[in-house]
């Protein structure tokens, strides 16, 4: 059970990163909403890398974000912790390949399997987590902007890419979360000795059976 727990704590790990690796270059992170507007000719949408128009008759052009210290606080911290979301998540899923009891890997080294695993476990969780900041982050300010009714910039809605997102970093926190736990209700780690009786030592006369044992013997056998 440990072991099939462990295997779907790894694969719903892996399926969540796959996720936040599609949502990163994804476009529509946010989208210009239609609200009060009684003709649309145009649509905007971004991520965090660059923004994009598109016409009614479907033609789109994009422009890349020109500098990366003229972008907004969120945009920079939002970019840095999609990027070590990956980078965890890529750790997270050698350390769990080599530290599944499923796997030959160190197959003669059970403490270091279950380390490893349960660092694999913890990486998950992190890379899930940074996402989730990001993602809430990011469309925090979209709804902020939206609300205020003295905003007086364009207006944007939450894209698809905001909740592809989101289930990415829930599947990765969750598939951790069983990696981790499976490891610590039975873990590997533990030491199994093999069993050896004490041994004996030379035993000792009784005080009583000295007396005893001399009478065992003849005279003759102490001239």
């Amino acid at each position: 059970m440990a072991a099939a727990v462990e295997a779907g704590g790894f694969f719903l790990g892996t399926l969540g990163w796959g996720l936040l690796g599609v949502t990163l270059p994804n476009s529509y992170w946010r989208v210009s909403t239609v609200d009060g507007n009684v003709i649309t000719t145009s649509t905007l949408f971004e991520n965090l890398w660059q923004s994009c128009a598109t016409d009614s008759t479907g033609v789109y052009n994009c422009r890349d974000f020109p500098s990366m210290l003229a972008l907004s606080g969120y945009l920079q911290a939002c970019r840095a912790l999609m990027i070590t979301a990956l980078l965890l998540g890529v750790l997270a899923i050698l350390c769990g390949a080599v530290g599944m009891k499923c796997t030959k890997v160190a197959d003669g080294n059970p403490a270091a399997k279950g380390k490893m695993a349960a660092a694999g476990g913890c990486m998950f969780i992190l890379a899930g987590l940074c996402g989730m900041v990001a993602l809430s982050w990011y469309a925090f300010n979209i709804t902020r902007d939206f609300f205020d009714p003295l905003f007086p910039g364009t207006k944007y809605e939450i894209g698809p890419a905001l909740y592809l997102g989101w289930s990415g970093s829930l599947l990765a926190i969750v598939g951790g979360g069983c990696l981790l736990g499976s490891c610590c209700a039975h873990p590997s780690w533990e030491k199994s000795y093999p069993y050896s009786a004490p041994k004996a030592g030379p035993k000792r006369p009784r005080r009583g059976s000295d007396a005893s044992s001399v009478g065992q013997y003849g005279k003759n056998a102490y001239v």
